[in-house]
């Protein structure tokens, strides 16, 4: 019997055309008239190739500057400063899982393994390279400084990425195979699909970060420089760095220059969460992975690998029949 496909070819073009107005405005926007960090830019530059239209709205209201000289004030709000956080987070985490899913789709992995292959190389890019190395400076630590401090909040924000992602992904894949394979436009549905529901899940995850001082929100050029290193601000802008920062902050020694902090970024915000309220939230985070691996073995198909015949009549790939 033939299955439906769960989305028509000519929809995924459409959305992907849209896509790409959406990914090539919010890059034009941010490196032409918004001054939000370099490091940022890019984040949300990936992110809107990922969710399109969806993540060009998201920007339009959290991030894109309205006016010239307001961005200080206009990310301010905390619910902001978490949409920026969540973006930094699946611009890392999302990108090492859609790169890993196109190589274990190539090699033919079964679904079961590939899963966790994806979670680690997530993890992996968002704490080795979006976080430590791109955040080094702005935090004024070394690399393996910024490693130590951004670990325990990176696994938090990935195990809730991937808990939105893994159901997501495993599900579509099995109701079309073909969404395993990168060179098939299903995977990239598949895959803008997956991080939409990922975002919305690790974005009260980074809410709580963020509101702790365990992660960074937002920032702007005019405090923190394009590069994200902490800059000297002119005087006009002195004091505006951003909303939630900290005044124990200290100056970046890395940068020697005066220091706006970001919201997480204050080492004296990390000392005012008790460890015993970090391990529950790090448990609740992966209470949250494990209900996403539940949907996905219930209601998905972990041992399939691209090319093999469905077991589920149902879920055949559409063109065959048993």
């Amino acid at each position: 019997m033939n299955a439906t496909p769960w989305a028509p070819a000519w929809l995924l073009w459409i959305w992907f055309g849209l896509t790409l107005l959406s990914a090539a405005y919010v890059a034009w926007d941010l490196f032409t008239r918004t001054p939000e960090m370099k490091v940022m830019k890019w984040g949300w530059v990936l992110v809107t190739l990922y969710t399109g239209p969806v993540g060009l709205l998201i920007y339009w209201f959290s991030c894109r500057e309205p006016s010239p000289g307001t961005h200080e004030q206009f990310i301010a709000p905390l619910w902001k400063q978490a949409v920026g956080s969540t973006i930094h987070c699946a611009a890392g985490d999302a990108t090492g899982i859609i790169v890993a899913a196109g190589i274990t789709g190539y090699f033919g992995l079964r679904m079961g393994v590939d899963i966790w292959v994806e979670y680690a190389a997530g993890f992996g890019f968002g704490l080795f390279i979006f976080q430590a190395l791109f955040m080094k400076d702005m935090m004024g630590m070394s690399y393996g400084q910024a490693l130590r401090s951004s670990f325990l909040p990176e696994w938090m924000s990935m195990n809730a990425m991937m808990a939105g992602m893994l159901p997501t992904m495993v599900v579509l894949m099995s109701r079309d195979m073909r969404a395993m394979e990168a060179t098939s436009p299903w995977f990239w549905a598949a895959m803008s699909a997956a991080t939409l529901v990922g975002v919305a899940v690790a974005y009260p995850v980074n809410w709580w970060l963020v509101k702790h001082k365990l992660k960074h929100g937002m920032g702007t050029e005019r405090a923190l420089g394009k590069g994200g290193a902490m800059a000297a601000a002119a005087p006009q802008h002195a004091g505006m760095a951003m909303a939630g920062m900290s005044p124990a902050m200290p100056p970046a020694t890395a940068s020697g220059h005066a220091g706006h902090a970001m919201p997480g970024m204050s080492m004296a915000g990390d000392g005012q969460v008790s460890a015993g309220r970090k391990a529950l939230v790090t448990v609740l985070t992966l209470l949250l992975l494990a209900a996403g691996y539940y949907v996905a073995a219930r209601y998905g198909d972990l041992s399939m690998r691209p090319g093999q015949p469905m077991a589920m009549p149902a879920m055949a790939m559409p063109g065959r029949t048993h």
